[in-house]
């Protein structure tokens, strides 16, 4: 027998407002593929299409301070293929890069104008699974359904860099006023085969292998008191990592 009468009530579908600002941390979904290197070994997730050549970093966010706390969303990255650019370099790549550079930049508060050889040392990593447990301050954004059989999404809206007004309240875990974006909805899914599920058609995340994981949270501001514990802190990184891993 199974008495259910313990069991905890399902969360409510609501969705992070849109144009609300978090601090979130990142975790990467193996999708099985490999990337490039041992570090990125199984990591990437293919296109829905059998036929495109797209490959992409699955990711899950988790907001980990303020109103929204332990609130999720998720969102898929090209890393390769798709349509190129006239020098044959993916444009889905070269946008993801852009938001990835920001993130660790979000994550350590760096000036996105700092070119000294320290910044741009912290901005080398080995792999993309580095990446995993990243902590940065987001701008979420309401994303409609391009399908009516499935209900609107959050996505991440940007990334709140350092020397923007909200990014030391957010990393601080304060409430900020929510600034929409009142986006347009997106083309039909058949037109974009690398679109992502609706959150609760997302299986439950699958952790990026130890070796690649690193700990942002040391570099970045302290959480605040009334934040909760973000996930467990992964394991050191390897040995041969880039030397800002160690803090």
């Amino acid at each position: 027998m199974y008495d259910m009468n313990d069991a905890e009530l399902p969360r409510g579908s609501d969705l992070i407002p849109d144009g609300s600002f978090a601090k979130v941390t990142m975790a990467i979904r193996k999708g099985g593929l490999d990337g490039q290197g041992e570090v990125d070994r199984g990591l990437l997730k293919p296109a829905r299409n059998p036929e495109s050549d797209v490959r992409m970093l699955d990711c899950e966010f988790t907001v980990v301070a303020g109103p929204h706390i332990r609130r999720k969303f998720w969102q898929t990255f090209t890393v390769v293929g798709g349509k190129v650019d006239e020098q044959g370099v993916s444009i889905g790549w070269k946008i993801s890069k852009g938001i990835f550079r920001a993130m660790i930049d979000s994550a350590l508060g760096l000036d996105p104008q700092d070119m000294s050889e320290a910044a741009k040392a912290k901005r080398v990593l080995r792999g993309l699974a580095d990446l995993h447990g990243i902590t940065f301050a987001a701008k979420v954004r309401v994303e409609p359904a391009s399908d009516s059989r499935y209900s609107d999404s959050n996505r991440l809206d940007r990334v709140v860099l350092p020397g923007e007004a909200e990014y030391r309240r957010i990393m601080d875990g304060e409430a900020v006023p929510a600034s929409p974006s009142h986006r347009a909805a997106r083309p039909t899914a058949s037109s974009s085969p690398a679109s992502t599920p609706p959150a609760w058609a997302t299986p439950p995340a699958q952790q990026a292998p130890a070796t690649s994981a690193r700990s942002w949270e040391r570099s970045a501001s302290a959480a605040p008191a009334q934040a909760a514990a973000p996930p467990a802190p992964p394991p050191a990184p390897a040995s041969g990592g880039p030397a800002w891993l160690n803090g």
